[in-house]
């Protein structure tokens, strides 16, 4: 996945740029932009930032509720230790693209206050995502094949759900610990990842205002 930090980077950088030096990319204040370079940019931010809401919410919400249920835990863990890594860096991708095409239309220094906040939160999305990606992230998965390890030992991690695993923990210092060190950061990591959909929530809001049907 190192290209796809890179990438990530890359474009943060350029999101970034665009933001708080929309002049240096050929933003015009005074809104006299050429009408096919305003739609390729509307067009580019609707695409991400409904590419990032669609799995934002396809994750958090479906997905991963789907997959908890039915599969073995110690298989559920190894599958979503992939899918994160991949799934943070589509979102922030898609956050950092809308919130630079966005920034290019609204010039911080002559956009209303409603254009600012909404900004304001893309950009929140993005840095809840970029959390995730480079340091919950990491952080959970290598907590999670800790907690494997202990989990093979005591012969339990193949069964679908939690009940063993409390179970066990109630007899087994170790891994009674090591569920609340996992606990902790993964509660981290989830709420991050909550927050990051919210911002991109209250942003949907602002775009079904604008829409005319």
């Amino acid at each position: 996945m190192a290209w796809m930090s890179r990438f990530l980077t890359a474009v943060a950088f350029m999101a970034v740029g665009v933001v708080f030096s929309p002049e240096t990319f050929g933003s015009k204040s005074e809104g006299q932009n050429s009408p096919v370079i305003v739609t390729y940019l509307k067009l580019i931010h609707l695409l991400c930032f409904s590419t990032a809401f669609g799995a934002a919410l396809w994750t958090t919400f479906i997905g991963g509720i789907i997959m908890f249920k039915h599969l073995p835990r110690h298989q559920f863990g190894n599958l979503q230790s992939k899918m994160f890594p991949v799934y943070f860096s589509l979102v922030g991708v898609c956050c950092a693209a809308s919130a630079g095409a966005f920034g290019f239309l609204h010039p911080w220094k002559t956009s209303g206050s409603a254009e600012k906040y909404q900004l304001g939160f893309l950009l929140a999305a993005f840095a809840f995502n970029l959390s995730n990606l480079l340091i919950f992230t990491p952080m959970t998965v290598e907590m999670m094949k800790q907690r494997h390890k202990i989990e093979r030992e005591a012969d339990i991690g193949e069964e679908v759900g939690w009940t063993k695993n409390q179970q066990e923990a109630k007899k087994n210092p170790k891994l009674a610990a090591m569920n609340k060190k996992f606990g902790m950061i993964h509660g981290l990591s989830s709420l991050s990842n909550v927050f990051a959909f919210g911002s991109l929530a209250i942003h949907s809001w602002y775009l079904a205002a604008k829409i005319n049907l």
